[in-house]
């Protein structure tokens, strides 16, 4: 079991911590790897030179760099209306692909769009349907780019009222028919509708990689006050999940992102202890 941490739960949303300091932190905790996050761990501008030297300081400290996660798609929707916003979307996730490609990363997590979104009330309400469109038009723009570089875009479930149960998922992604694009499964996500293991049964080898989070309560419009600080309490049964993995033959990523929302803003970096509570709860399992 390939076990990692997020960066949001170590350096927070600001980048105060370098990607080295984070290497450092996973050498000395014992994880297999880390999910650096661009936007705030590494810059957008990043240049080729310097990622290959973030590449080559995890691999001489034995820390796998697996998969990379964003805050963009937040602010940028690849199934906008705004025609102007989906292709600032398509232009970054460009970059994005290219970063992971400089870094030999091979998976990177990407929104595929949102009717919604929970925790930015100023974004606009966009149809299901625009977004199923535009979404599509535009993945299919970016899967040959994606297959170019050999990095495979995995689209993660998200509080944004877009692809709401496991048929929906598995609908969406088998109409492109591209192994360079799957599922980036966040089990704590879900949680509020349906069960974890309902979209690892039905979603199988479509699952590219994992978030793991737990979540406790009932509010979906925007509190996200239910992902609280212990990975291990709340409505998901983690050893369940694991088992259910195991089960379907899943042998990829494991990455904790357990964010404690109901401490922002105050939370801006993430103390000592909450990341060392994370590490210790994930290990685990």
């Amino acid at each position: 079991m390939y076990k990692a941490l997020n960066y949001w739960v170590f350096g927070g949303f600001t980048g105060e911590k370098s990607p080295k300091e984070f290497i450092d932190f996973a050498v000395a905790n014992g994880l297999d790897g880390i999910e650096l996050t661009v936007g705030d761990a590494i810059n957008e501008s990043i240049t080729e030179e310097e990622c290959r030297a973030i590449a080559e300081y995890a691999k001489a400290k034995g820390v796998g760099l697996k998969t990379l996660a964003t805050g963009k798609y937040g602010s940028l929707s690849l199934g906008a209306a705004d025609e102007a916003e989906r292709q600032e979307a398509i232009a970054f996730t460009k970059k994005y692909l290219q970063i992971a490609a400089w870094m030999d990363v091979k998976v990177i997590l990407v929104i595929p769009g949102a009717t919604c979104v929970a925790w930015e009330p100023s974004r606009p309400i966009v149809p299901y349907r625009t977004v199923w469109e535009n979404s599509t038009k535009s993945l299919k723009e970016l899967l040959p780019v994606a297959e170019k570089l050999g990095v495979t875009i995995a689209l993660e479930n998200v509080w944004t009222r877009f692809l709401l149960s496991p048929m929906e998922w598995r609908f969406f992604l088998d109409q492109f028919q591209s192994q360079y694009l799957g599922m980036y499964f966040d089990v704590g996500n879900c949680a509020i509708l349906t069960k974890p293991q309902d979209y690892i049964d039905i979603l199988g080898n479509r699952i590219k990689a994992v978030h793991l989070k737990n979540f406790k309560g009932t509010d979906c419009g925007g509190g996200l006050h239910g992902f609280g600080d212990d990975l291990l309490d709340g409505d998901v049964n983690m050893k369940d999940v694991i088992a259910k993995f195991e089960e379907v033959g899943y042998k990829d990523t494991f990455t904790v992102e357990m964010i404690p929302f109901s401490r922002l803003p105050d939370l801006i970096l993430p103390d000592a202890a909450l990341s060392q509570k994370m590490v210790e709860q994930l290990k685990s399992l």
